[in-house]
């Protein structure tokens, strides 16, 4: 392949990806709903260990319930980005414009997949790295335990598995208002309702969030249908799925909402 052509192939690689992140980057809902989920997570983490980790068994006999407690506010942040990184463009109608530009919709849906996959692996990482920190300063926390190093890894990986579940449901949808409307309080209360309905409970465990979040966990679940690590493969495979349907709904319909 002449230098020419290896260049030309880079080019077309890399210019969706710098767009998105020229998006990301000068509009002001997305690039601050990352410092959102940190802040939520590590911040309610902190304060709750602070608080109640000495006292309240909940948050000690399984120390990652303890270490994971700010999560449950977080992930509603992530959800919300996942949802804006392409939600946005549909609201002010700039998605048609976003086309023209890289006409290829599988690589400017790509480009989207891959700026949501790195937002979400940094946030994951930084959000772990401060509830670890506000975990060992406050009830402490043994990482020799079995199945530690697996739980926290989980709890990186969980956050761009949401993002992405989040932006393909809403190339599927079409619509931002819908997206945050469905996706939000789904995340932050639907099935975690679902979970406690005699005769859901047992379907609710394979939803993505549920599953992803058993990974998290030391302490098996009575009754429990799968392992730790498979949960977190139930939630990639959810995000993988959605990531199709929303490449194919891309493909299918008309730029305009």
């Amino acid at each position: 392949m002449s230098t020419g052509t290896r260049t030309r192939t880079r080019t077309r690689t890399t210019y969706p990806l710098r767009a998105e992140w020229a998006k990301f980057a000068t509009l002001r809902p997305l690039w601050t709903t990352p410092f959102l989920a940190v802040a939520l997570s590590a911040g309610i983490t902190a304060a709750a260990q602070a608080a109640y980790g000495s006292t309240d068994t909940s948050l000690t006999e399984d120390p990652m319930e303890g270490l994971y407690y700010g999560l449950n506010f977080g992930q509603v942040a992530v959800a919300c980005l996942g949802v804006l990184l392409i939600g946005q463009e549909y609201a002010s109608g700039t998605l048609a414009t976003s086309l023209a530009a890289v006409p290829d919709r599988l690589r400017f849906y790509r480009a989207k997949l891959l700026l949501g996959t790195g937002l979400g692996l940094a946030v994951g990482l930084v959000t772990v790295g401060c509830q670890l920190a506000a975990t060992a300063a406050t009830v402490g926390l043994d990482l020799s335990a079995p199945g530690t190093a697996r739980a926290l890894a989980a709890g990186v990986l969980y956050h761009p598995l949401l993002l992405v579940l989040c932006l393909a449901l809403t190339t599927v949808l079409r619509n931002q208002t819908a997206a945050l409307g469905l996706l939000s309080p789904a995340v932050f209360l639907g099935t975690t309702a679902l979970a406690a309905v005699p005769g859901v409970r047992e379907a609710a465990r394979f939803l993505p969030d549920r599953a992803g979040q058993y990974a998290l966990r030391l302490a098996d679940t009575p009754g429990a249908p799968y392992g730790h690590t498979t949960g977190l493969l139930l939630m990639a495979a959810w995000a993988a799925l959605a990531a199709l349907a929303g490449l194919r709904t891309l493909r299918r319909k008309d730029a305009h909402a």
